[in-house]
């Protein structure tokens, strides 16, 4: 099998202990770290740090990248630059030490009352990665865009920020699912996945399908024949890395869609994987 597999696990339970215990479950020793006990990974007290490296490393678990905050739907591209140069320089020497190689960023989403002009928009985007992706570069990380918001959110727009940017610590990190949700086209995921194969560095799995009403929602992968369409040609192309699941059925961090006490959300978060697994024996 060419993937190996790891996910969010704060959408199946919010302690590390409940993340630690779901993975177990799984049967997997990797995860990307984005909230502990309802706080994000990047904003952890250096005490905090240390408990979380220290438990996973006894635990054997693999911390594959952190879902940082950078340029993401929370702050536009008015807003201040120096939270996130602030918070890149605070995460970097704590990825070094596990070994973690992926900061996961978005793109700076306009502002929405007052939104720049694109050509303004695009400049003052390109300008911030480029200084964060040399100060990544200096760090031996790599800033990985995920397709989800901000001016990389469609193809056309990653394709000019790479171009732009240019810098070996800038890379796409391919949700299979973000633009099918966004768009209510499962195409649209392929597309952008056709411009910019050649920019993935990572795969994060999140699958759509229409719902009731015709707006696509959340499924699983066996129920989104995109996923199987781009796990085939990631295998086919060489991707021999990892596919982090982020399945947004029961919990949506970004949308404030918490894990609650039911435990509902860590057997979907399991179901999830395996279901997965077995997608990706059955390529063959």
């Amino acid at each position: 099998m060419p993937f190996q597999f790891t996910g969010f696990a704060d959408e199946a339970e919010k302690s590390l202990e409940g993340q630690i215990a779901t993975l177990k479950e799984t049967g997997w020793s990797a995860i990307e770290l984005r909230l502990i006990g309802g706080k994000n990974v990047c904003d952890l007290t250096d005490d905090e740090w240390a408990h979380t490296r220290d438990r996973l490393g006894e635990e054997k678990i693999q911390i594959v990248g952190f879902g940082g905050q950078i340029a993401n739907w929370a702050r536009p591209i008015t807003n201040d630059f120096a939270v996130d140069v602030a918070e890149l320089k605070r995460v970097a020497p704590r990825m070094r030490q596990t070994g973690t190689k992926f900061l996961r960023i978005m793109s700076y989403p306009n502002h929405k009352e007052n939104p720049l002009p694109r050509a303004e928009w695009k400049a003052e985007a390109v300008r911030r990665i480029s200084e964060l992706a040399r100060i990544a570069e200096g760090e031996g990380i790599i800033l990985g865009h995920e397709n989800c918001n901000g001016y990389g959110a469609d193809a056309e727009g990653f394709l000019e920020l790479t171009e732009a940017v240019n810098s070996p610590a800038f890379k796409l990190i391919f949700d299979t699912g973000n633009n099918s949700l966004h768009d209510n086209s499962c195409e649209s995921t392929w597309s952008y996945y056709k411009a910019c194969r050649e920019h993935i560095a990572h795969v994060h799995v999140k699958c759509a399908k229409p719902g009731p009403d015709g707006a696509y929602v959340t499924c699983h992968a066996d129920e989104d024949p995109t996923q199987r369409q781009i796990f085939e040609d990631l295998e086919r192309t060489g991707y021999n890395g990892w596919l982090s699941i982020e399945p947004h059925i029961k919990a949506a961090i970004h949308a404030g869609q918490d894990v609650d006490d039911t435990g509902e959300a860590r057997v979907v978060w399991v179901e999830f994987a395996h279901r997965l697994e077995k997608l990706i024996a059955s390529l063959g």
